[in-house]
């Protein structure tokens, strides 16, 4: 272990504290609060990262003031001291530390808990664009009363046993904002001069002192650069760090990335797989040579071997791996044991993490869906009754089927009709700045192999070989096939589907893509012909590309096409093409849309369920399952999450019934 990562599981002393490795989980939000309060999910999640051998754990960030964001832990309810009294016991009992995070968005608080927009403070009265806030500029009273309120907010994390905290300057929030002088425009002792717009973040650190003295670690989460249009740059935060550093105050600078304020800003806040890993520890280096207090550093370091390496040229003394830890709660720990190649890598789709939780919905992960279930799913009853299970289709739901159902103790075999295991994500890893997405395939490969699956290629199921191997169970996860609507009309059109295009189809240079699915799909085919040289107009069935995908990675995306001169035309419902033109109607209007001049029409219309095993397999009187696409195209999410379902109620698992897998006999 020491031989392999000697900088990542090297101790790291911090405030009295002696954190056991250098590996970190950072504040963010889980979606695991109900009306203020974190439900028993929260102790069960970070517990479980915990125990997996994670160093330190940041929890989300807590609003210490009735003005901030109503949907963080409220600290002002007792019931939130004792659930977070409970996630600070699971995750100690492990020998993990734990720390809090206080915060205030100021001008970004945009929602409330009934619907209605809140009053929104900042500063200063000067506008945030990404949610289209114009505030109010907070009164000297209100300053003294939210600096009053960080301190009483840090003995509450001191009462629920907590052993630090950090304070939330990065990402836009509060105190980035009296940080920016673009913000802050104030003229009184607030504003104006660094010395000034510091002097907020130095009344609430110094009362956050006054209140629990050194008891407690604290450190200010900033971000390096807010990657923003009017937002605080390196330069400015370098200065900013250098000044609170002299102070003697702070034990750590946590550095991240990004801004809540605009959508190019926000981008980084999670930033998706087309980011390369570790791409802010340049920031924390600059950083780190110029404070005293340790500096730890976030920004989609999603591999142990890149975070060693980042320790290892000193941009940093601890590593943020969040999502890293969300696909994998035993990162930490296998990195320890030198079990490299049993670690599942995230892949930063941002699909069923920070995806989930902009939804409104507890987080997971596309490819470990025991992530945000616990309690339930995540727990792996062995067997009485060994059965022989066949699974007919190596995509991702037949992968994690044959994975668990043979970690439990079945005799699993798969058999897979093409070539290689994977399904539609030998598709997804064609598109620019998507091959990571592979990854799911190396993931559920790995597990398959470890529980014991037998898996042949090449090898197509019907009721011949059904009845040849005489399973006690059946699991049907053979997919979808491509799908054009057949009421189109083309005549003389050169029309080709999305997945011929990613197989190899001939496409001319002027190209109209017709984006039914507003996924990754269209938005991939868009770039990757505009980088081939095509001229390429995107027709979207709904508002804008990427409709359906998770903002972060929609919006980055979006950047990309209007910088390769994509052509987007949203609300476009295809009707038909020929030799040279395509006929769109406008969803809502009714009236026609028409692209002249076009070469191929490029069809991204999804694709529907294939049902030849299941007709196939009719008075079959085994056990019989489906689960991913064969159920109903969905993505890979579902797909994964079915398998998981299938796997562990397979001879006799204990599921809730809202968890029960799609069941035909």
């Amino acid at each position: 272990m020491a031989g392999l990562f000697p900088n990542l599981g090297l101790p790291l002393e911090l405030g009295g504290l002696t954190v056991r490795n250098r590996i970190l989980s950072t504040g963010h939000m889980t979606g695991m609060i109900s009306a203020g309060v974190p439900t028993p999910a929260f102790a069960h999640y970070h517990g479980a990262r915990a125990r997996g051998g994670c160093g330190l754990i940041i929890t989300e960030s807590a609003a210490v003031h009735p003005t901030s964001n109503a949907y963080n832990i409220q600290l002002t309810d007792p019931a939130s001291v004792e659930a977070l009294a409970l996630a600070a016991a699971e995750v100690k009992r492990h020998g993990c530390h734990i720390f809090g995070q206080l915060g205030h968005g100021g001008r970004e608080t945009h929602s409330g808990t009934d619907g209605s927009i809140p009053a929104a403070y900042g500063p200063s009265s000067t506008a945030a664009e990404r949610f289209h806030v114009m505030p109010r500029a907070m009164s000297r009273d209100m300053i003294a009363e939210i600096v009053e309120a960080f301190g009483q907010a840090a003995l509450t994390y001191e009462a629920a046993g907590y052993d630090g905290m950090e304070i939330m300057a990065s990402h836009g929030l509060l105190l980035a904002q009296f940080f920016n002088p673009d913000v802050n425009v104030r003229d009184d002792d607030y504003g104006g001069t660094r010395e000034n717009r510091l002097r907020f973040a130095r009344e609430v650190i110094a009362r956050i002192r006054d209140k629990v003295g050194r008891r407690m670690v604290l450190g200010i989460r900033i971000s390096g650069d807010e990657l923003n249009a009017n937002g605080l740059e390196t330069p400015e935060v370098l200065e900013i760090c250098r000044a609170l550093d002299a102070d003697g105050a702070l034990d750590f600078f946590d550095i991240c990335g990004g801004s809540m304020t605009g959508l190019g800003g926000s981008v980084h806040v999670v930033p998706p797989m087309n980011f390369d890993p570790g791409y802010l520890s340049p920031i924390s280096a600059r950083i780190r040579a110029e404070v005293s207090a340790a500096v730890f550093v976030a920004g989609r370091i999603n591999d142990v071997r890149a975070a060693e390496a980042i320790l290892a040229r000193g941009d940093a003394d601890m590593c943020g791996m969040t999502r890293a830890q969300i696909c994998d709660p035993d990162m930490a720990g296998k990195a320890m044991r030198g079990e490299v190649d049993d670690i599942r890598a995230c892949i930063g789709c941002n699909q069923a993490c920070i995806g989930h939780m902009q939804a409104g919905f507890p987080i997971s992960c596309i490819q470990h869906p025991e992530t945000g279930r616990e309690t339930g799913l995540g727990v792996r009853p062995a067997v009485q009754d060994r059965l022989t299970v066949l699974i007919a289709g190596g995509g991702p739901a037949g992968m994690k089927a044959a994975a668990v159902a043979a970690e439990r103790g079945h005799r699993v075999a798969l058999c897979e009709a093409g070539a290689e295991l994977g399904g539609q994500v030998k598709w997804a890893r064609q598109l620019p700045g998507r091959d990571e997405f592979g990854g799911i395939v190396t993931s559920l490969s790995a597990e398959m192999r470890r529980a014991g699956v037998e898996v042949s290629l090449n090898t197509w199921v019907d009721r011949t070989l059904v009845e040849d191997l005489s399973p006690d169970v059946v699991v049907i996860a053979t997919g979808a096939q491509p799908y054009t609507p057949d009421h189109l009309l083309f005549e003389g059109a050169h029309v080709v589907h999305a997945a011929q295009v990613l197989e190899g189809a001939n496409v001319g240079k002027r190209v109209v893509i017709a984006d039914w699915r507003c996924d990754w799909v269209g938005l991939g085919l868009a770039e990757r012909l505009a980088r081939d040289g095509c001229s390429v107009r995107l027709a979207v069935n709904g508002t804008m590309p990427g409709q359906s995908i998770q903002q972060y990675t929609r919006d980055r995306w979006i950047g990309e096409l209007h910088k390769l001169g994509v052509a987007v035309t949203p609300l476009a419902r295809l009707v038909g093409a020929d030799n040279d033109t395509a006929y769109f109607e406008h969803t809502t209007s009714g009236e026609a849309i028409l692209f002249e001049d076009v070469d191929t029409l490029v069809t991204a219309t999804g694709s529907r369920t294939d049902l030849t095993l299941e007709q196939d397999l009719e008075g079959w009187r085994g056990e019989l399952y489906m689960a991913g696409d064969a159920v109903s195209p969905r993505t890979c999410e579902e797909a994964v999450l079915e398998g998981l379902k299938i796997g562990s109620v397979i001879g006799g698992g204990n599921l809730a019934p809202i968890d029960r897998p799609l069941r035909i006999r």
